[in-house]
């Protein structure tokens, strides 16, 4: 379950959550007390969202600015990193959300596979490598970007381009966030970085006595 309460369908009064709960749950089913999507997923970004009308509306707002028809860059090459955003950011909703739409836009299974470790893939043409390696800029290294990395991008990209990147990756990284923050959908799990506990009859103590030489 998310941390946060969900809003459940007696309780709406937005006419923009009430749209979007009857597109994805049907006219009637409560999506707290039946949850689910169409596409597999359980749908509480949702009815989380639906704390807050103008925040939710603002949300789906943004996921219309991807993919609006004046948007200029290779939706594949967009994909691409929105999907690195979410393994960056380790949310598992956004990553595989991403993954499918890549799949949807034609992109071989093996290549989505590849890009967890696409640095040492030989399956990223030129374009996709410098498009890969900006995401990281954006995501892993906070927006820390070296000039050089704009120099080949400007190759292949107009500056136009190059901020439609910029926008819809980095707002793919908040989401990454936001969702594994507040456990919704596939990122309601335990952190996986837990101590593991040291084999029965050791103490505290056996860890920092002297240990012998070439142990």
């Amino acid at each position: 379950m998310p941390v946060l309460r969900q809003v459940p369908r007696a309780d709406v009064t937005s006419e923009v959550v009430k749209a979007y709960y009857n597109r994805l749950f049907g006219p009637t089913r409560d999506p707290v007390a039946e949850p689910g999507t169409a596409t597999g997923t359980p749908g509480d970004w949702w009815t989380v969202f639906a704390l807050a009308p103008d925040i939710f509306q603002h949300a789906v707002d943004g996921f219309a600015v991807y993919r609006h028809p004046d948007r200029k860059i290779d939706p594949v090459l967009r994909e691409l990193g929105q999907t690195r955003a979410g393994w960056v950011k380790s949310s598992q909703f956004v990553f595989s959300q991403h993954c499918k739409s890549l799949r949807g836009l034609g992109v071989a299974d093996d290549k989505i596979a590849a890009i967890p470790h696409w640095t040492v893939s030989d399956l990223f043409n030129d374009q996709e490598r410098a498009v890969l390696a900006y995401a990281d800029c954006l995501t892993e290294g906070d927006g820390r970007t070296p000039l050089e990395v704009f120099d080949k991008l400007k190759t292949f990209w107009s500056d136009e381009q190059i901020f439609e990147f910029t926008y819809i990756t980095t707002l793919y990284a908040m989401h990454a966030v936001i969702t594994r923050a507040l456990r919704m959908e596939f990122d309601n799990r335990a952190d996986p970085i837990v101590e593991v506990a040291a084999p029965e009859g050791f103490s505290a103590q056996d860890f920092l006595a002297p240990r012998p030489q070439g142990s």
